[in-house]
């Protein structure tokens, strides 16, 4: 699983000019799904992302985890995130998982991050067309990947 997280001031997901969902201070979290990912890659991303210190302390230095800030989450899929642009112009999404294998794991790590979380998050809808607005705070931004654990 391949994941862009951003700090942001606010976030929102609109779908056929409906908002349908809207978080204030947190995280927006857009997430890829190869066929190789499993249960286990959810595993590692929830506990590591409700745990990644990249919120301001007191001091304004970047020490505080979303938990210690009780801040939000929105999450939408994004098959693009494992676009291959080695050959040509065009993007290729080979490596993208098939909606068969991803939207149960994009549904379980919605559900294990809000677990983790304490709290429900916001969603996006899988292969929906989606207008997604953010306030990229700091701006703060970190991509991780479950190919690249160690």
């Amino acid at each position: 699983m391949r994941v862009v997280i951003q700090r942001v001031s606010h976030a929102s997901v609109t779908i056929n000019g409906q908002c349908k969902s809207a978080i204030a201070s947190g995280m927006l979290i857009l997430v890829g799904i190869e066929e190789s990912d499993s249960t286990e890659d959810i595993e590692w991303l929830c506990k590591k992302i409700v745990n990644l210190r990249i919120f301001d302390d007191e001091e304004g230095v970047m020490n505080k985890s979303i938990l210690d800030t009780h801040g939000e989450i929105l999450v939408i899929s994004q098959f693009t995130l494992h676009a291959s642009t080695k050959k040509g112009n065009r993007p290729s999404y080979i490596k993208a998982a098939k909606p068969t294998h991803s939207i149960p794991l994009y549904e379980q790590f919605c559900k294990e991050l809000a677990i983790a979380l304490g709290k429900e998050i916001g969603t996006g809808e899988f292969g929906a067309d989606m207008q997604v607005e953010l306030l990229n705070d700091g701006p703060v931004t970190i991509c991780m990947d479950t190919k690249n654990k160690e």
